[in-house]
């Protein structure tokens, strides 16, 4: 009895191995196209796994743009009027919205009329200067002819000297004034939300009469070219993929549809945690219908063992 259930359990062995190794050979010879795409946190592992009967691979990564940004408040305070919402294309220094300034505008023409004030008093106190220096000049003259006595000549002379030092006092006070002023110039421009480039508004956050603190978000603004892709390869492709070398780059949200991809950039080095460097391309030619934040695959060839 115990012979005869060695023998089937053997002959099921035999059979689950059968099958396995029929599996594994369809799914190498299969010329399906790749449903997986590689994931840069898994391209060093499924790349093999992947491999296409063409000799290449795919990976995946989202379209990106170089400049993509979260406008946020420079300053607390309450937005008083948004003259753009999503979605809408601007240009760079396009005002979006502005904050209420009217407190900052009171506090800023206070700061000039104070700088008006102090300069006022420095002029009064040069002209005073110059008739003190010339009195001292006088009394020079005077002590060379022997018309005045020392005493008279050192006291202009200090006179003189003194109402320098009072120029000198009033000018770093018109200094620190006009600083004042400069600073609240700056916050004012802080009321002004901005558009750092051209580009679209993807989203708006905020709206009219809303009180935001300084970090909140206001807008996002997106610029809407050139589209590029960021991924990973593994090590065993580094020194085989060149600068401007072309791609075929796909998208599973626009199908039918297929573009070129020149590289932008290669990683250097080589990321010793995970095995892989990274590649920058950039689309070349009519985007079609792709956009920002799209999901991508791009078919790169299997790298060639070097010739011995």
């Amino acid at each position: 009895m115990r012979s005869l259930i060695a023998t089937c359990v053997a002959s099921a062995a035999l059979l689950v191995a059968g099958c396995a190794d029929n599996g594994s050979t369809v799914t190498n010879a299969s010329s399906a196209p790749v449903k997986a795409p590689i994931t840069e946190a898994a391209a060093r592992t499924l790349v093999p796994a992947l491999a296409t009967e063409d000799n290449s691979v795919v990976v995946s990564g989202p379209i990106i743009v170089e400049h993509q940004i979260e406008i946020t408040a420079q300053r607390d305070g309450v937005l008083e009027k948004i003259f753009f919402d999503a979605p809408a294309r601007v240009k760079t220094g396009t005002v979006l919205a502005r904050m209420d300034d009217r407190q900052l505008t009171a506090n800023l023409e206070a700061a000039r009329a104070k700088s008006r004030g102090i300069e006022a008093d420095l002029r009064n106190w040069q002209s005073e200067a110059e008739v003190l220096k010339a009195d001292y000049g006088r009394q020079q003259h005077l002590w060379d002819l022997g018309l005045t006595s020392q005493e008279q000549l050192q006291h202009a002379k200090y006179k003189a000297e003194s109402d320098q030092w009072d120029v000198k006092r009033v000018t770093e006070m018109l200094n620190t004034s006009r600083q004042e002023e400069l600073s609240l110039e700056l916050e004012m421009e802080k009321m002004k939300i901005i558009a750092p480039f051209s580009g679209l508004i993807a989203r708006r956050y905020v709206h009219e009469g809303q009180s935001v603190a300084k970090g909140d978000r206001l807008f996002w603004v997106t610029a809407e070219a050139p589209l590029l892709m960021r991924f990973t390869l593994p090590e065993g492709y580094f020194g085989r993929i060149h600068s401007a070398q072309q791609f075929e780059i796909s998208s599973p949200d626009v199908p039918g549809e297929k573009h070129s991809a020149k590289v932008k950039e290669i990683s250097p080095v080589v990321d010793p945690s995970s095995g892989t460097f990274e590649v920058l391309v950039a689309l070349t030619g009519d985007r079609g219908s792709l956009r920002p934040g799209m999901t991508a695959n791009l078919r790169v060839p299997k790298p060639q063992a070097n010739p011995q």
